[in-house]
């Protein structure tokens, strides 16, 4: 049998192909891109980036209604987005299998909060799988379909950070015919009037109990008895450190865990001296095993908060922590805007005009840090219209103070609704648009700003256009490296008495194949005055008195010439 050292989002994506899935819809967001990146490269399964989870989902349960296996993958803040068609979905079922990837990122790498996904399968009565490793990753995402279609619902397949993004070798399978089923119409299965509801709510509850007398014998639950002093119920990565921090200890590992197979732990709990439940985020075996009257520690052990590994694990358990290799110390090194970055110069004139920015998701949520500090707050896709919003109803004397900011890909994804609104409202926020025409922040996907998608070439969406049919009169675009023209436009629209937007567009630096000269510091002009380094490039930095620019880093945006006041900096090569 062939063998691949794959991620385990690369997995996920062979899983579904290998099941005969035919529709892929997500929305990019770390640890899930590369599921459906990884899946796009079959030419077999139509695979697309859609504007929102939600309407990915939405895709998926129609492609599934029809009679076609489809897969949608999602970070965990995107299961939200997603929550609505997920809670009736669970009602209305499928006809062909639905699998629904769910990213959880404990640790918070690259999120803005920490949240369990495993608490949506529970709330919305769907069946979870919850894969160790990549292996797993294959396997259970075929799996997945195969119990959806026989349980009538979607499944979702519930990754971590450490899981989606570890490589192992794995083995790779044929492709499974899996043919389109016919699609039946059954108003009293797909239409979700309250009447229709209230039957379909009884045959979710039956649904459940069918998958929990599954759950005793299902093949991914099984137990690993050795030392009966000490029981572990794991799952996930989670199984991963107990085998390693425990590895004399009996462990049940669970590979569906919603619903747990109760007969099955209660035998395990019976045969060991002392039963933990080792998780990461929230108690949520814990509080089950807890609930049928079962003693377990767990939380009190390993807390809510954040990764574990095995070090810590061992350490709460009072073992000797394993030895690591020393590794030299390393200067912390913050995360900043790359050079050339198009948001940098907004950032700067919004920080330069002491404005209260309402900010967003991307990559210009770096705007918050030292020594750009412009951003005042940034809680979801698509809160800043919102947020900006709010800032003027609380305090009307102030609404020419704030600003919205706002990237193509996040406006396109939940903002377009929040500028309707603030039109339909005839709110007077300034709305910012950092157009930088692609989806940075997770790897540079398409979005319909972008002029592609995944299939190919496609006319980009006129920003403009869009924003005065959603009833904006004031709409006006900057290029994002003129700061005199940003901050004209920025004193302008945010005196206006009306809702305005501005555009200020360049394309990604890491995406700009356009060379421009490099920059250089003249010393015997510079004076010191840290101005240029206040723009928070990583081009440039201090050398003594006086400060220099990095020519291999320096795209050339030219945002340093232009906050020099003593004409230090001119092109390479050329005169200053």
């Amino acid at each position: 049998m062939e063998k691949q050292l794959m991620l385990g989002n690369e997995a996920v994506a062979r899983g579904a192909w290998e099941a005969g899935c035919r529709v892929v819809s997500s929305y990019p967001g770390t640890p899930s891109t590369e599921v459906t990146e990884s899946a796009a490269k079959y030419p077999d399964m139509y695979c697309e980036w859609a504007v929102n989870e939600k309407v990915s989902l939405e895709l998926c349960a129609g492609a599934a209604v029809a009679g076609a296996r489809a897969m949608c993958a999602m970070k965990h803040v995107g299961v939200n987005v997603a929550a609505d068609p997920l809670f009736t979905l669970s009602y209305t079922g499928v006809n062909g299998g639905l699998v629904m990837v769910a990213a959880d990122d404990p640790g918070m790498h690259s999120s803005q909060n920490e949240q369990d996904s495993r608490c949506y399968a529970r709330a919305a009565h769907l069946p979870l799988l919850e894969p160790a490793d990549s292996q797993e990753c294959l396997d259970f995402t075929a799996l997945a379909f195969e119990l959806s279609e026989r349980f009538d619902a979607p499944v979702m397949l519930r990754l971590t950070t450490r899981v989606a993004h570890a490589r192992m070798p794995v083995a790779l399978g044929e492709r499974l015919a899996a043919p389109l089923k016919p699609y039946r119409k059954d108003i009293a299965k797909y239409v979700m009037m309250p009447a229709m509801a209230r039957s379909r709510h009884v045959a979710v509850e039956a649904r459940m109990n069918a998958l929990a007398e599954y759950a005793e014998g299902c093949p991914v639950n099984r137990v690993e008895m050795r030392d009966t002093r000490i029981g572990v119920i794991s799952s996930g990565m989670a199984y991963q450190y107990v085998r390693e921090a425990l590895p004399e200890a009996s462990v049940l590992k669970l590979g569906m865990v919603h619903p747990l197979p109760r007969r099955m732990i209660e035998r395990f709990a019976a045969s060991v001296d002392r039963l933990l439940v080792i998780e990461e985020l929230e108690p949520v075996i814990e509080d089950q095993l807890a609930g049928w009257g079962i003693m377990v520690t767990g939380k009190a052990l390993t807390g809510r908060q954040g990764e574990l590994s095995v070090n810590r694990l061992r350490s709460v358990l009072g073992l000797p922590e394993a030895e690591r290799r020393a590794m030299p110390a390393v200067p912390p090194r913050p995360p900043v805007m790359c050079a050339g970055c198009p948001h940098r110069g907004p950032m700067t004139v919004l920080k330069k005009l002491k404005l209260t920015v309402t900010g967003d998701i991307g990559c210009y949520t770096l705007g918050a840090l030292a020594p750009v500090d412009a951003l005042d707050t940034s809680l979801c896709m698509g809160a800043s219209i919102g947020m900006a919003q709010g800032f003027e109803r609380a305090d009307a004397a102030n609404a020419a103070r704030t600003v919205a900011v706002i990237g193509d890909s996040t406006f396109l994804h939940t903002g377009v609704n929040a500028l309707i609104s603030a039109a339909f409202n005839q709110a007077r926020t300034t709305v910012m648009i950092l157009d930088n025409s692609i989806t940075a922040m997770t790897g540079h996907q398409p979005n319909p700003n972008s002029g592609r998608n995944l299939s190919g070439e496609r006319p980009p969406i006129d920003l403009a256009a869009l924003c005065l049919a959603c009833g904006v009169r004031r709409v006006r675009k900057v290029d994002a490296f003129d700061l005199a023209a940003l901050e004209a436009a920025l004193k302008e629209e945010t005196a206006a008495d009306e809702l305005s937007v501005i555009i200020a567009g360049r394309p990604c630096a890491l995406l700009d194949k356009s060379r421009r000269p490099a920059f250089r510091v003249d010393p015997e002009k510079c004076r010191g005055c840290w101005r240029c380094i206040k723009l928070s490039c990583p081009a440039i930095s201090k050398a003594g008195k006086v400060s220099r620019i990095d020519e291999v880093q320096c795209a050339g945006c030219g945002l340093c010439v232009q906050t020099c006041p003593f004409g230090a900096i001119g092109k390479a090569g050329g005169e200053v």
